[in-house]
């Protein structure tokens, strides 16, 4: 049956060369890529939240637990990416370790994984853009910054930031590189302005109770704040645009992992000892902290670093999902008018402007937070599927050439599983119903189109 047969490394290496991506990023581009898109909504809303209603001071404890998922699976991810040096991420080694059906899956639960963030982080994004306005004076009206469900017409800053970063996508890989550093630089500049203000400050009884709502609480922050982490592994699909992949691809992913999780334990740590835990449920607990130490312009400061943060998230996010695109329908299992690529950027376009304007649209009319866990639960799924894959071709593949081998992958591998296992059964049962439809739906849109153009299918040759 076709839709069992994997498709070998090696015709996954071989493609075709006007189809193949111009290889143009080095191992500090992917590290920026990876921390462009990691550190953002996470760190500068989420540990407020976090902290206040599940962790309060175990918040650090949370993104230990996190991080410990996330690093497991990045070393699974850094294995897979080094040996297969292709755009299309999890979908790609799904392809070449469980099969076409097995793969479709997961790239349809990437697209939705990719659509749902980046439509969710442009809403974010018009949020703070709005904020900063109002406070120098040039408010937007509220009808133009606010969704129909809301009481709005339209959010015309969400539509804008994702146009933006659509041109600056088509435009080149190495154009985008370069927004992404200065941004980065912006942001991660702003996170440590924030220690240097408010580390000083730390006051120890703020630390207790350091687990008020027990290791329950702290596990269902960890699952919470795991959005935090999510972007990191983006870093793969960018492997076939990476001038050495199997160096370079594995450096970005645990280098900027290893980044963001010490940020990540610096800034809760901080942030709790500052500020009481309960003090923290609101959007902007950083800019809360330093307000009540005495620094009102703390506000501005950090409103900076999360636009700067957050266009990153998104720049990051939408590249992602038009190179998931991209290989899915090189590999047949999408339309053709996908793999057009722009005769002088090198880039594929098409796909790029269909994403931008989808994303546009959904975050300029669609309210998101009801399905904005929906890239939680995906991401978790991607990841055990890799680590998954990483063991199968272990034991299948034991001669393959492997330029990073994940060290004891045989307790790493399982240890990635059943970690993203425990953090996808903390989520809520309703974000379960909405996966499992949009699985079910991706299911039928494969068996009438993509099982059947498939060039694995006995009536289309291999």
């Amino acid at each position: 049956m076709s839709w069992l047969r994997v498709k070998s490394i090696e015709s996954l290496l071989a493609v075709e060369e006007g189809k193949r991506l111009h290889r143009q990023l080095n191992a500090f581009d992917l590290t920026l890529f990876g921390i462009g898109c990691t550190i953002g909504t996470g760190i500068f809303v989420l540990t407020g939240v976090a902290s206040a209603q599940y962790a309060g001071p175990a918040l650090v404890v949370s993104f230990l637990l996190a991080g410990f998922a996330c690093g497991c699976a990045a070393l699974m991810y850094a294995e897979l990416s080094a040996m297969v040096p292709v755009a299309g991420s999890a979908y790609t080694y799904t392809y070449a370790t469980m099969g076409e059906a097995a793969a479709w899956i997961m790239g349809w639960n990437l697209i939705l994984e990719y659509a749902v963030s980046s439509a969710a982080v442009a809403a974010g994004w018009s949020g703070y853009f709005s904020g900063i306005l109002k406070t120098i004076g040039l408010p937007l009206p509220e009808i133009l910054t606010k969704v129909p469900h809301d009481g709005g017409l339209i959010n015309l800053p969400a539509i804008g930031i994702s146009m933006f970063v659509t041109v600056m996508l088509v435009l080149g890989t190495r154009e985008s590189a370069r927004l992404n550093a200065i941004l980065v630089a912006i942001k991660v500049t702003a996170i440590f302005i924030f220690l240097a203000i408010a580390a000083p400050k730390i006051n120890s009884d703020l630390w207790h109770p350091f687990m008020p709502f027990g290791f329950q609480g702290v596990s269902r922050g960890a699952a919470i704040i795991f959005f935090a982490y999510i972007g990191f592994d983006a870093v793969s699909t960018a492997a076939e645009e990476t001038k050495n992949p199997n160096r370079d691809v594995p450096i970005g992913l645990i280098g900027s992992l290893l980044v963001c999780t010490i940020l990540y334990i610096l800034v809760s740590g901080t942030l709790t000892g500052v500020a009481k835990y309960s003090d923290l449920n609101n959007s902007e607990p950083l800019a809360f902290a330093l307000r009540g130490l005495g620094y009102p312009w703390g506000s501005a400061l950090v409103a900076t670093g999360a636009i700067c943060g957050i266009t990153t998230v998104l720049l990051v996010l939408i590249f992602g999902q038009t190179r998931i695109f991209y290989v899915m329908a090189r590999d047949r299992l999408l339309p053709q008018w996908m793999v057009k690529l722009h005769p002088k950027y090198k880039t594929p376009h098409v796909v790029t402007w269909g994403t931008g304007i989808v994303v546009a649209a959904v975050s300029g009319f669609v309210p998101l937070q009801e399905i904005a866990e929906l890239s939680n639960i995906g991401t978790l799924f991607a990841f055990v599927l890799v680590s998954f894959g990483v063991m199968i071709l272990r034991g299948t593949r034991p001669e393959q050439n492997r330029p990073f081998r994940c060290p004891a992958a045989f307790v790493i591998g399982p240890a990635a599983v059943l970690s993203c296992v425990y953090l996808m059964v903390s989520l809520p049962a309703m974000t379960w119903l909405r996966f499992l439809i949009w699985t079910v739906i991706g299911v039928v849109v494969y068996a009438y189109y993509g099982y059947r153009k498939s060039p694995l299918h006995p009536t289309n040759g291999v």
